[in-house]
């Protein structure tokens, strides 16, 4: 008779921050946490096909359910299914809104399944992109000991604001807030006004990497294609391999030219690409692409060796100048040093991504921890890189002035080590690249049409536009370096300094906890933000 006095909606488990998108990997014995809703495995969807419907009797729990929901309180937690009711671990599924449902694969306590080892090491992999091809020319843009306290300071203040965005959800009372990404943080302190900025600037980062990808491809397919014409032995008989000087000096040989002709980097290698990459991006499902991941680890692994390989060779050059400049070296100190931070904004950008990559970490408490130790590791691999290809650069005879925006431009086409590193990242770009198409289309796509493939019309045109912007890039601008620096810091303006920033002072103020101090720091983030974006068309 005592159960009979109890309440019919009794909250249920502990604090609320112990829940999460995530939380559908869940301890097998803990019958509480099992939220995710059940559907039959007949009508399961694999992850890697086609997006399918579930069918319209799952589809009606799944509405029967969120009804019950929104009677209580989101903090309370009740109406859940009885305990009885609850399927077993190995039959439980996630329905998503679009009408999907998907396995879940049970693990032992916590949100997710990777252990802290593989979180860091999955946002370091994350992190490190085209940027670290451009960081020794940003660092020579900034002078030698400005540009290693640079990447210091940014990484630190970057890390900050990283960590401001990984803590926004958990500033809003009295909401759910489990399953949000920031850009539903921005829309709900911002309104509209955040949503689609939010979407603005990111499909800005969105489409300024894949601009970059596009020149860099069309580089390393250059590259790649002038190394095996050298060494075909046709072309050896009459094109000396040994010195750049001496192909480029036969004006008598006319198969060369007609190579040239066909073979130009700026001229016909791009569009060559189109007939490659224009149908992969109209593919519906990019999931194949997504098992080459590793590829961009290993290429980082393998940029670190020749890095270090090519330093052996070369030795240490250096000479302080703090700020006069002579024929082979550079000041410690330069005007254009904001060039090196427009750079490092994309460098250690991870802001629209980090909650969805520290949400499969198994140890929730731990996820401070993990995200400094990744920027620590992204940052000591960018100063490596950085310093290393600066200091062993041979000035003299050359000056330090010549180091490339790409540092593989600085190696001859007929280096092998600098062929085998071309190969690898251009194998891994053409299979990044579909990806952050299928980003880009789902992002912009749904949110007009509400269908991220409302029809092989409109993909097609999103396609060929983001396709011709490359192109029209590598034709008339393959300057990785400025294209790094302008969507760097116009993207990281919004994700990186005005959004985290502005978002906590707002949520001090409404908890009546905003002091001075945090509101001057906050304010000179903004500013630095919009002097880094102001500075990059002005130098």
């Amino acid at each position: 008779m005592e159960e009979d006095t109890k309440p019919l909606l009794v909250p249920v488990g502990g604090d609320e921050s112990n829940y999460g998108i995530m939380n559908i990997q869940f301890n097998p014995e803990d019958f509480k946490c099992k939220r995710p809703f059940h559907v039959e495995p007949t009508n399961i969807v694999s992850v890697n096909d086609d997006m399918q419907r579930v069918t319209d009797e799952a589809s009606a729990m799944n509405k029967r359910i969120h009804y019950y929901s929104r009677l209580t309180s989101p903090a309370d937690r009740a109406l859940i299914a009885p305990d009885h009711v609850l399927p077993a671990p190995d039959e439980i599924y996630v329905y998503s809104p679009l009408g999907t449902a998907f396995k879940v694969d049970s693990c032992t306590d916590g949100y997710g399944k990777n252990s802290s080892v593989v979180t860091i090491f999955m946002i370091w992999n994350t992190m490190m992109g085209t940027s670290i091809l451009s960081i020794p020319w940003g660092i020579k843009q900034a002078g030698f000991t400005s540009g290693i306290i640079l990447i210091l300071l940014m990484g630190i203040l970057t890390l900050y604001c990283c960590y401001r965005v990984v803590k926004s959800r958990k500033m809003i009372p009295l909401i759910d807030t489990s399953n949000w990404e920031f850009p539903d943080v921005c829309k709900y302190y911002f309104g509209s006004f955040g949503q689609w900025s939010s979407l603005l600037f990111s499909m800005v980062s969105l489409v300024g990497a894949m601009v970059v990808y596009w020149v860099l491809m069309s580089n390393f397919l250059f590259n790649t294609g002038r190394f095996i014409y050298i060494i075909c032995p046709s072309a050896a008989s009459s094109h000396p391999p040994q010195s750049k000087s001496v192909i480029f000096s036969s004006g008598n040989n006319t198969g060369f030219e007609l190579f040239e002709d066909w073979w130009n980097k700026s001229q016909t290698v791009p569009f060559y690409l189109i007939a490659v990459l224009l149908p992969l991006l109209n593919l519906k499902s990019p999931s194949f692409f997504a098992k080459f991941n590793v590829l961009g680890t290993v290429s980082v692994v393998y940029l670190v060796f020749l890095v270090t390989v090519k330093a052996a060779r070369l030795g240490i050059h250096l000479e302080y100048n703090w700020f006069t400049e002579n024929d082979f070296f550079i000041p410690e100190f330069r005007i254009l040093f904001p060039q090196l931070t427009g750079v490092l904004t994309l460098a250690f950008f991870i802001h629209n991504c980090v909650i969805t990559l520290l949400q499969n970490n198994r140890n929730q408490e731990n996820n401070v921890r993990d995200l400094s130790i990744a920027y620590f590791l992204v940052g000591l691999t960018y100063l490596y890189v950085g310093v290393i290809i600066f200091a062993s650069f041979p000035s003299p005879p050359l000056s330090k002035e010549c180091i490339e925006q790409n540092f593989l431009d600085n190696f001859p086409s007929d280096d092998i080590m600098s062929f085998v590193a071309r190969i690898f990242l251009l194998f891994q770009m053409m299979t990044v690249y579909p990806l952050l198409g299928y980003l880009a289309r789902v992002q912009l796509l749904r949110q007009f049409f509400g269908n991220a493939y409302p029809s092989v019309f409109h993909v097609l045109v999103l396609n060929v536009a983001i396709v011709g912007a490359g192109v029209a890039m590598a034709r008339f601008y393959p300057n990785i370096g400025g294209i790094i620096r302008y969507s760097g810091a116009t993207c990281g303006l919004a994700f990186v300094f005005v959004y985290p920033s502005l978002i906590y002072v707002i949520s001090l103020h409404r908890a009546g906890q905003l002091t001075w101090p945090a509101l001057i720091i906050h304010i000179f983030i903004i500013l630095l933000g919009l002097a880094n974006l102001i500075a990059q068309f002005l130098l």
